[in-house]
């Protein structure tokens, strides 16, 4: 007999394991399945039908999407570990007003801009995630306290709404099997 799968969708920086933990945890009826999804794709991979529900990083702007938001994330910098700016706890925005920002050219070029300021040319600005998931030896990210935070939230398309997305959202909400909406 076949089983119905889901499919979930996350962009970098998301790190969805623990609502896979929880899924497998409780008698659920469905397989899930995770696939990593670039954040310059994340709308279409829902309108392509390659996943069912995604992890994106706001804002999505689309009438057509159930949207839940879960967690901020923190902003950060990202120098070389030569920069002076390595040896702060944290950064604020006076602290990169004489230093170069190497901005992002494209969605998915967050691993790109930290290999450029690693070799001691400016910083770059991405959420921790994001820094921590490119984190190299000659590298180092700092929060950076006084910037905007981003948000991830759930999303999937408001004509496919189901059961098994229903429970999904409990799963990702922290609900256990035992416990009622």
């Amino acid at each position: 007999m076949d089983h119905p799968h889901l499919r979930v969708g996350f962009v970098p920086g998301v790190e969805p394991d623990r609502f896979l933990r929880r899924w497998r945890t409780g008698r659920r009826p469905a397989r899930l399945d995770l696939i990593p999804v670039p954040l310059s794709h994340q709308r279409d991979a829902l309108a392509a039908g390659e996943v069912d529900m995604c992890f994106v990083r706001l804002p999505v702007t689309d009438d057509d999407l159930h949207v839940v938001a879960l967690w901020e994330e923190r902003p950060a910098v990202v120098v070389a570990t030569e920069n002076v700016l390595s040896l702060l706890e944290e950064v604020t925005e006076d602290d990169l007003a004489e230093e170069t920002e190497i901005r992002a050219e494209h969605p998915d070029d967050a691993a790109d801009r930290v290999a450029v300021v690693a070799t001691g040319i400016g910083y770059t600005r991405m959420p921790l995630s994001l820094a921590r998931l490119h984190h190299r030896k000659d590298a180092a990210h700092r929060p950076l306290v006084d910037a905007e935070p981003t948000r991830i939230a759930l999303v999937w398309p408001r004509g496919a709404d189901d059961p098994i997305r229903q429970e999904f959202v409990g799963v990702v909400r922290g609900r256990t099997a035992r416990s009622s909406r």
